[in-house]
């Protein structure tokens, strides 16, 4: 039992700890938004790319350690008809990282700065992404707006520029993904032509009674609105606590995942739901969770019990099978921007263009 005196103190330093914790921590020189307060910056929006425009490569993650990925990606992009500039830190290694954190910092904050540069995507994903977020300007990226885009780890670095500049950012293919198709309809769709579009799985029957693939299953029917918010599992649950987390009051939450044992996936949404960000939510739309098996062991819940488990309690739309992840044939999802889930459709429709 505490003394008054010793109670007195204690609460004043309650009621300090939560005016810095609703202020936030200031990024480098930028504005800020404090996890889970349920406030957001006003949208901000990048200009649509074109051909012609300059696309800066960047490595936020991980080393690549062949030559082929960085052809790859420079043969795709000036296909897509735009120029290619490397950041200067792009062919670095540090152990598995790609150059040490300041550098990959450097080559993400002279983008911004530099007006030949009109947008900036991601070379791979991998791991590290997050070890950067404090190394960011985020007061020059929000007087700056530009296309931002990657997916996977990228996913801690579109979600802290949204957070903390309001820039709606790109869960979209990297440079060195297959830009197939429809990836590159979607991406053009988006980020290129200012569409509004309805980002459904394709429905291609390949002569049989019914489609074996790209299905979407409807976990809780219904219909709702909320800025779109997520991408990797793992990386959103590591995210968890932080400033660099947006507020996913009212949001529609979308999920990925590779290469998870199930108990690790049921461990990292409960990691989520213990953060309150589950019980904020309007809807949900899971993407895919590619080789997310069993394991080792005596046994596990399947996926489909897992998501029943954390999913079906909130009593708002869940989908599950969006084209989003680490597969082929993706959407470009927008970060931020507001949408409409139709659970029982199996579709996610941007309700404005994510791009000016």
């Amino acid at each position: 039992m505490c003394s008054e005196p010793h109670l007195s103190r204690r609460r004043a330093l309650q009621a300090g700890i939560a005016a810095l914790m609703g202020a936030g921590l200031a990024g480098a020189g930028g504005a800020t938004q404090a996890a889970g307060n349920g406030t957001r910056l006003p949208l901000l929006k990048a200009a649509r790319l074109k051909p012609g425009d300059t696309i800066g490569l960047v490595n936020p993650s991980h080393a690549v350690y062949e030559r082929e990925p960085y052809e790859i990606a420079h043969d795709t992009l000036s296909a897509m008809g735009f120029k290619v500039v490397e950041g200067a830190h792009l062919r670095a290694r540090r152990g598995h990282l790609a150059g040490s954190d300041a550098g990959r910092a450097a080559d993400i904050n002279g983008f911004f700065a530099d007006p030949g540069v009109q947008g900036i995507l991601a070379l791979t994903g991998g791991s590290g992404g997050n070890r950067i977020l404090p190394l960011l300007d985020y007061g020059l990226i929000r007087g700056n707006p530009k296309f931002l885009g990657g997916f996977s780890d990228i996913t801690a670095l579109i979600n802290a520029v949204f957070a903390r500049t309001g820039l709606v950012s790109f869960h979209a293919p990297v440079g060195v993904s297959s830009w197939n198709a429809f990836s590159l309809r979607h991406f053009r769709g988006v980020a290129m032509d200012a569409e509004a579009m309805t980002l459904r799985n394709p429905r291609d029957l390949d002569g049989l009674p019914a489609p074996a693939e790209h299905r979407t299953r409807t976990l809780t029917p219904g219909l709702a609105r909320g800025p779109l918010l997520g991408g990797n599992l793992a990386v959103l649950s590591a995210m968890t606590g932080s400033d660099y987390l947006p507020s996913f009051d009212g949001a529609i939450l979308f999920l990925e995942e590779i290469n998870e044992y199930i108990y690790r996936v049921d461990r990292m949404l409960s990691t989520l739901k213990l953060a309150g960000v589950l019980d904020r939510l309007a809807g949900v739309a899971i993407g895919q969770f590619t080789k997310c098996t069993p394991g080792d062991g005596y046994g596990t819940l399947t996926l489909d019990e897992v998501f029943d488990d954390w999913f079906a309690p909130l009593k708002v739309p869940v989908y599950r099978g969006a084209m989003i992840g680490h597969i082929r044939q993706k959407f470009t999802v927008p970060i931020g921007l507001p949408a409409e889930i139709d659970a029982t459709a199996g579709t996610l429709r941007l309700l404005e263009p994510a791009v000016r």
